[in-house]
């Protein structure tokens, strides 16, 4: 089946976004939302990536008004009667995305494709809210969705075999990088990405260095930018919902930071609202972020002896360990160790998902040629010592000590994750 007209539901950031990706394709799209301010106010944004482009000399102002004449605005469903694919970009809420889909149900022609760009939420049981759960597939696109090349596609339990197809050449003529997911909360980047994520929380409370310092760590082994900016841009209600999810599914290995709900509470959502683990207003005096710390610390009694209080920069003297970055890395090598078990995804995808979708190095090749080349016995013994010291979450995959005890340890082994010659 090829792609004639799109239609995105949704017309925020992602869902713009995802439209203003189809129409630089050349292809016809609906953005369609519940009222006409949110539809413009879309519309504004898509355009506004377009001028940029604009004025950096990538395009013409004529190319600019072709583009957008390419997106139809709509406020009702009665323009999606003949559309070839649908992406919902609602709220990341189950019963939201059902009722979508549900009046989508009876709009739309029999062969019309549901594509939801959920982050984690099942597929499967958004497709039994439909009469047509053979059409219905994941497409998550990673945030800004205009700079970012990678797509998970994510088929449910019955989605036939055609549609996965469509939808993967789909994501290539949007000059997209589509890697298809098997299954499961979270996927695959986003179940990758939280325990990284939350793991720089949880050394963030000890005490092991400040948001600023950890966040310069990570920077300089290659990440695009620290976790903590990451958060903020993501939007911390956005983690804390895919928190949630994991954390349902996965149960105690999952289990969030203190910190995640004290930041939730205060509405500390990042920069969508201008204040989260970095203040975007200017005010050089918020020692939220310390006074948090000091109170989770109280509550958790960290630490020995007397108590050591954090510094104007959340940092905490002597009462923890110094930040080393391999409690971040090593729990997405894990995690992504687990993912191959399930067989959600194999090794080359899962690297060029990561590089593709978080920004991890390419120097490295990806993340699981990074395990490879820091040797699988070290990331294990290292594992057991974190598992000692902070719990089940570090707790290794079973996949990973198999190897191990075979002798797949990498690189200097020339056999781990991949073959070495």
């Amino acid at each position: 089946m090829y792609i004639y007209k799109a239609a995105v539901i949704g017309a925020g950031a992602m869902g713009a976004e995802i439209a203003q990706v189809i129409s630089y394709s050349g292809l016809p799209v609906i953005l369609k939302d519940i009222n006409d301010e949110l539809v413009q106010k879309g519309l504004k944004h898509i355009r506004e990536i377009y001028q940029k482009r604009v004025d950096k000399g990538k395009m013409s102002s004529v190319d600019l008004e072709s583009k957008m004449n390419l997106i139809q605005p709509a406020t009702g469903y009665e323009p999606l009667k003949e559309i070839d694919i649908v992406i919902e970009a609602v709220p990341e809420k189950m019963e939201i995305k059902k009722n979508v889909f549900q009046e989508l149900d009876k709009i739309c022609p029999s062969y019309t494709i549901f594509a939801s760009n959920t982050s984690a939420l099942s597929i499967s049981e958004m497709a039994r809210a439909t009469a047509r759960p053979e059409k219905v597939i994941g497409m998550h696109f990673f945030y800004p969705a205009h700079v970012m090349k990678l797509v998970e596609v994510i088929p449910g339990a019955l989605t036939s075999e055609e549609t996965t197809q469509t939808v993967t050449a789909f994501t290539e003529s949007l000059r997209k990088i589509p890697v298809k997911v098997g299954e499961c909360a979270g996927f695959l980047v986003n179940r990758l990405l939280m325990p990284y994520l939350n793991e720089a929380a949880f050394c963030l409370q000890e005490g092991a260095d400040s948001v600023q310092k950890i966040d310069d760590t990570m920077v300089r082994f290659g990440m695009p930018m620290g976790p903590f900016t990451l958060v903020d841009n993501l939007g911390l209600d956005i983690c804390y919902d895919v928190v949630q999810t994991l954390l349902k599914a996965y149960g105690e290995r999952m289990k969030p930071a203190e910190i995640w709900q004290e930041m939730y509470t205060l509405k500390r959502l990042g920069k969508k609202n201008g204040i989260g683990f970095y203040n975007y207003s200017g005010d050089t005096n918020d020692d939220t972020i310390s006074r948090l710390i000091r109170v989770i610390q109280d509550k958790l009694r960290v630490g020995a002896g007397p108590r050591a209080r954090p510094n104007s920069e959340g940092q905490t003297q002597g009462s923890a360990p110094a930040f080393i970055p391999e409690r971040l890395l090593f729990s997405m090598v894990n995690e992504a160790i687990l993912c191959i078990e399930e067989k959600i995804a194999n090794a080359w995808d899962i690297d060029m998902a990561m590089m593709a979708g978080v920004g991890f190095p390419q120097s490295t090749e990806g993340l699981l040629h990074y395990a490879d080349s820091v040797g699988l016995d070290v990331i294990l013994d290292q594992l057991k010592r974190f598992q000692q010291e902070h719990g089940i979450r570090f707790k290794p995959a079973p996949l990973l000590e198999k190897m191990v005890a075979n002798g797949a340890v990498g690189k200097k082994a020339k056999r781990g994750f991949f073959e070495y010659v």
